[in-house]
């Protein structure tokens, strides 16, 4: 049961500091999600998938209202674009994960030398940022469970509620479609007393982070096993062989998409000098505000201090932002855009921002292109994301191979083509920086990473003679059809044959010595034993 409500009623009969209760809350959800755990991983793949789906449609069912929560209690971003968000972390993020072996053999190598087995990883502890709550929950649920593995969730404190009730609706879900009760839990005093016993809770199997850089810091502080993510500080270029009109238009459209909360929005333009004063006029069209100096010193004071974000520009639109800084723009302002010379805590707008802000550089060509891009990735979002555009092919290999960033995508919106919503990438709302960013993986994390893989492996080079089983003969197995020769029906057979030996007495090819031999009958019709009489009784 999604026991949300457990501690509420723990706290009507015991008076207990708020951290000491965020710690029982965290070990009891731990405990409970483990129980129901132990009884998912025996699930088949058409019962997983069964409760996935049904998941995954409750999200998007409630997509608008989910997203209409998180503004309300959090204050960040754009309504319309948290429907789209919470749609594409259920339905996208469902259907790159729906084909997925999650459960038995998934893979056969080698002629059947070599055969991959999943097996679940336990329980989930998921850290939830305040940015993007609801999404990320869903996100987060969905890969844990298609992967057999419970999920605890610790929310950010300001985003409470209504990750509580995105997870909510999912459990609900699963249980109707058959999965155990307590399989998905969420915090509901969340501390970081208690996030951190949620962490290093014995039932704890691995911590999916997403969060701060300190939060993500103490997941790998641990002592588990843990996915952490890092800051973004986009650098998006513009080199002159760009479709300059599509290039301003991709990178406003990222930087603003809910208010540039995600990792992976456009912080920093880099313009090449000749195409500068065009990108300039048709960044005027969309309502981009190029900040005089007196203006840019007073966005300074109000965004950034010793290159530290002010958390009270997050997700603000940029109006909102000028108001707050001191200065009037019109009404209909999208972007502010401040000309900047260095990267650097000297230049506090070159931090990443969250928000409708750009930093506006002007380089002499691709290679000082290349250069600034790097400075402003090492500033603070090394490993995360660059975005090119550009229709020179060999420049945009060029850029691929050099920068210090695992994700490089070219002429789309960085914020909505790094998580796989405009490009090829894998739909996913957890983008990995790899060891550059202080993390383990590179990729964008989904299911395939919250599974354990274990490996029957058949001798290939024998040390001694012998007649031995030496592989799985697959067509013995499966028939001729490619498509009946898959992980998905070979498991099935395997299975099949197991249930079918399965209580059978075992045989002996020598037969059973031991029982007694039934009466024969010889010659006409007389048996053994009138035989052995007619003998005794016979005398000479």
């Amino acid at each position: 049961m999604f026991s949300v409500f457990l501690v509420k009623n723990f706290e009507n009969k015991m008076n207990f500091d708020k951290d000491l209760q965020s710690i029982q809350e965290a070990r009891n959800l731990a405990a409970q999600a483990k129980e129901a755990q132990l009884e998912f991983k025996h699930f088949n793949q058409e019962q997983v998938d069964k409760v996935i789906k049904a998941m995954a449609e409750a999200g998007f069912n409630e997509s608008e209202r989910l997203a209409r929560l998180a503004h309300e209690e959090t204050g960040f971003g754009k309504i319309s674009d948290k429907i789209l968000k919470n749609q594409f972390a259920t339905r996208d993020v469902y259907e790159s994960i729906k084909n997925l072996r999650t459960v038995g053999v998934i893979d056969v190598q080698r002629n059947g030398k070599i055969i991959k087995i999943a097996e679940p990883m336990g329980v989930v502890a998921a850290l939830i940022p305040s940015t993007n709550p609801t999404s990320t929950a869903m996100f987060k649920a969905l890969i844990s469970l298609k992967c057999r593995n419970g999920i605890v969730a610790s929310p950010h404190p300001k985003a409470i509620n209504c990750t509580i009730e995105a997870l909510k609706i999912l459990s609900e879900a699963a249980e109707k479609a058959g999965a155990p009760k307590g399989l998905i839990q969420c915090m509901t005093i969340p501390t970081l007393e208690g996030t951190e016993a949620l962490m290093k809770d014995k039932n704890i199997s691995i911590i999916l982070a997403t969060g701060s850089t300190p939060m993500v810091q103490a997941a790998y502080s641990s002592g588990k096993p843990a996915y952490g993510v890092g800051p973004g500080n986009v650098p998006a270029f513009i080199e002159r062989t760009a479709n300059i009109k599509k290039a301003v238009a991709d990178i406003v459209y990222g930087t603003t998409f809910d208010n540039g909360v995600l990792c992976s929005s456009e912080q920093a333009m880099i313009v090449d000098r000749p195409i500068k004063e065009k990108v300039i006029e048709e960044a005027k069209k969309l309502g981009c505000y190029f900040l005089n100096p007196d203006e840019k010193k007073k966005l300074e004071e109000r965004v950034a201090k010793g290159a530290r974000l002010n958390p009270e520009i997050v997700g603000k639109t940029a109006k909102w932002i000028a108001d707050y800084s001191g200065f009037s723009v019109p009404d209909n302002t999208t972007v502010l855009i401040a000309e900047c010379f260095k990267v650097g805590k000297e230049e506090p707008l070159s931090i990443e921002k969250l928000s409708p802000i750009l930093a506006f550089y002007t380089v002499d060509g691709w290679l000082e292109g290349c250069h600034r891009c790097i400075e402003l990735l090492e500033f603070g979002g090394i490993g995360h994301t660059l975005a090119i555009h550009s229709n020179d092919k060999e420049i945009i290999m060029k850029f691929a191979l050099e920068k210090p960033a695992f994700r490089i995508v070219v002429n789309t919106p960085s914020s909505l083509g790094a998580v796989g919503y405009t490009t090829g990438l894998i739909p996913s709302m957890t983008l990995g920086p790899g060891t550059w960013g202080g993390s383990i993986v590179s990729e964008n994390v989904t299911a395939s990473h919250l599974m354990n893989i274990k490996t029957l492996a058949f001798e290939t080079r024998a040390i001694n003679e012998g007649t031995a089983v030496n592989s799985f003969d697959i067509p013995q197995f499966t028939s001729r059809k490619v498509e009946e020769s898959s992980p998905k029906n070979f498991t099935k057979i395997i299975e099949e044959r197991l249930r079918a030996r399965a209580g059978n007495p075992p045989v002996n090819p020598l037969g059973d010595v031991s029982r007694k031999t039934e009466t024969q009958n010889l010659g006409a019709g007389i048996s053994e034993e009138e035989v052995k009489k007619i003998i005794k009784e016979f005398k000479l």
